[in-house]
């Protein structure tokens, strides 16, 4: 098949246009014109600034500006459809900047490259996201806070191994997650330091001879800082990565608790109701309600990760400086971007409305278990037991109880006492599961008083964010 003979964006170096395939295979317009509005930013304050340092005149700045506002016009007006002949949305720009303007609009380009361009707008983008996903998670820890102060003295088992561990409060289990989504805001933040510096103006990766202001085209951006050296200004894709890791760690996190909620609605557990609201049925069983929605976030966690590995093996063998490579990490921000949104917002609506706890079968699974095992050697250890020899003796208590098919709580004083003459009347008292909860006072523990102030202390953090 012969190329194409149509005329090329390039320069005259070339004298035939792409292979219809290649061009296919070249063209990012498909996807990167989710990028336009930084795009049409970058490319004002670009403009601006080459008035204000006399590359070009004050007017043709500003005619420049007006042509760039009106293509933001026609684009919300949806009249703005590049095709694949533009190849990306820089392009894309650039030419109906042209067509609208004339020769002006060639002058746009003075003092930089598509490499520090699409750097800068991803930034830009990447920006506005990340506050985004932090507005997110602040809806996600909120609506997990009501749940927990709903239930300040509801019990649910805890786990270890997913076996029976000890009781805890179910506000203080809940806010475990709220903690996760607080480190979660504080990665975010950490990495949206890095997304603010400005590479504009390292051009293609030398810098440029033309008399441009980097630093006031970075302030009017909103960046804190630009890049100190050029070369590292069109190369650096540490953000992407970098986001895309803090995202899985929000993904890692929502799909664990995902995964106890398919758990506590199982039959077997019973600890949560689903709500007609949350919940879908079989087509086939009548009888079933089933949780899609943790299941979604659980599959969809891997979606994520998988973006990771591929925007880390993007970048692992480039040699500096700019690689068309850096076009793959578009597609993997966007929908990573999308999917954990996505996924904080099902969430939140799971635990706002989605979920009926069950405070009676809560109850009646913590008292069906021997999860006060701990607390019968912590009575021993407080009369002057050791601790390994208490730990011995009610191992073998434990044992004997399985054996007869009794609980700890249903033995005789007689039978406490045989085993040990430290046991006296209010060893039942001690390990009653309210009173096994209410014991662990420690700082940061699961004691009632220790989660009231837990959840004070996070709804004044939470009533603090706007």
């Amino acid at each position: 098949m012969v190329a194409d003979p149509s005329p090329t964006t390039w320069s005259d170096r070339f004298e035939q246009g792409l292979h219809p395939a290649i061009e296919r295979f070249n063209a990012s317009i498909g996807f990167d014109i989710a990028l336009l509005q930084e795009d049409l930013d970058g490319s004002v304050a670009h403009a601006r600034m080459l008035g204000r340092c006399g590359v070009i005149s004050e007017p043709e700045a500003e005619r420049l500006i007006e042509g760039l506002e009106a293509i933001r016009s026609e684009a919300a007006a949806g009249r703005f459809t590049p095709g694949l002949e533009a190849e990306d949305v820089h392009f894309a720009v650039e030419r109906r900047l042209i067509e609208l303007l004339g020769p002006l609009g060639k002058k746009l380009h003075t003092g930089r490259s598509r490499n520090d361009q699409v750097g800068t707008d991803l930034r830009l983008w990447l920006r506005r996201r990340i506050d985004a996903i932090d507005a997110a998670l602040v809806r996600f820890e909120r609506a997990l806070l009501v749940r927990a102060e709903a239930h300040p003295d509801t019990l649910i088992p805890g786990y270890t191994h997913l076996q029976r561990a000890q009781p805890v409060c179910l506000a203080h289990h809940l806010l475990a997650y709220v903690e996760m989504a607080e480190r979660d805001r504080q990665r975010l933040a950490d990495v949206r330091r890095r997304v603010n510096i400005c590479p504009l103006g390292a051009a293609a990766l030398a810098g440029t001879p033309v008399p441009i202001d980097r630093r006031q085209t970075a302030a009017e951006l909103g960046f804190e800082a630009i890049y100190a050296n050029s070369l590292d200004a069109v190369s650096d894709r540490d953000f992407a990565v970098e986001t895309m890791a803090a995202l899985s760690l929000v993904m890692a996190h929502l799909s664990r608790l995902a995964e106890e909620v398919i758990l506590w609605a199982s039959e077997e557990f019973g600890f949560v109701g689903l709500t007609d609201r949350c919940a879908t049925g079989s087509s086939l069983m009548p009888q079933k309600k089933n949780p899609d929605v943790p299941e979604l976030v659980r599959g969809k966690s891997g979606r994520v990760f998988g973006h990771l590995m591929g925007l880390l093996t993007m970048i692992k063998g480039l040699p500096l400086a700019y690689n068309k490579d850096f076009q793959e990490d578009k597609e993997a921000l966007f929908d990573g971007v999308r999917t954990c949104l996505d996924c904080l917002e099902a969430m939140a609506v799971l635990f706002e409305e989605g979920l009926d706890f069950r405070p009676a079968r809560l109850e009646a699974a913590v008292a069906a278990d021997y999860s006060n095992a701990t607390d019968v050697a912590d009575y021993l250890v407080a009369r002057g037991v050791p601790f390994r020899e208490a730990y011995q003796l009610v191992g073998g208590l434990v044992k004997a109880c399985l054996l007869e098919q009794r609980l700890l709580a249903d033995l005789p004083l007689e039978r406490w006492q045989q085993l040990h003459p430290a046991f006296e009347a209010d060893i039942h008292a001690a390990i009653a599961p309210r009173q096994v909860v209410a014991a662990r006072r420690s700082e940061g523990g699961t004691g009632f008083e220790r989660v009231a102030e837990q959840l004070a202390l996070a709804r004044q953090r939470l009533d603090r964010t706007p």
